[in-house]
């Protein structure tokens, strides 16, 4: 991150939490400070610690894969400093929160399963997914007209690629 680069960039609010964030461009993707989730979805004190406590029980139970994937890299600190802390890219984060004991975090794990679920449902039938695009766009607010445009426009530019 560089000194230009404002903290909406690098901070996420999720329910009045901030969560820590940081952008890889050579993988394109998100990572997310792990204690910040983990406050976020509980109520303890003392998130590092939970943390740790978390992190050993997972390689216990023999999931240290997902603790494996948490690097550390450097966030801001709440002291203004750059400092180490573990983070996960937003699957391994998804896989992290199932993990939390915690019934805060119940409401996250449900609509994980409800995704899941659908996503399943689509690939027995494709149109379901076709559907739920559709109701997305017309939810964000775009109108019928740049939706068909923008399915044609995606329909030609699958054409082309498979020629």
């Amino acid at each position: 991150m560089t000194k230009k680069q404002s903290t909406d960039k690098v901070i996420a609010i999720f329910e009045g939490n901030q969560i820590r964030r940081l952008w890889d461009e050579k993988k394109e993707s998100w990572y997310f400070a792990v204690v910040d989730v983990i406050a976020a979805l509980t109520n303890s004190d003392n998130p590092p610690v939970y943390w740790r406590v978390l992190k050993k029980r997972l390689i216990d139970e023999g999931s240290n894969e997902t603790v494996t994937k948490c690097n550390a890299l450097k966030m801001l600190a709440m002291d203004g400093k750059m400092r180490f802390t573990d983070a996960a890219d937003t699957e391994t984060m998804l896989r992290l929160i199932q993990s939390i004991p915690s019934p805060n975090a119940e409401p996250f794990k449900l609509w994980l399963a409800r995704v899941g679920y659908e996503r399943l449902e689509e690939t027995a039938d494709p149109e379901l997914s076709i559907d739920r695009a559709l109701k997305t766009y017309l939810r964000k607010g775009y109108s019928q007209g740049w939706i068909n445009q923008r399915l044609k426009t995606n329909e030609i530019r699958k054409k082309v690629y498979r020629s």
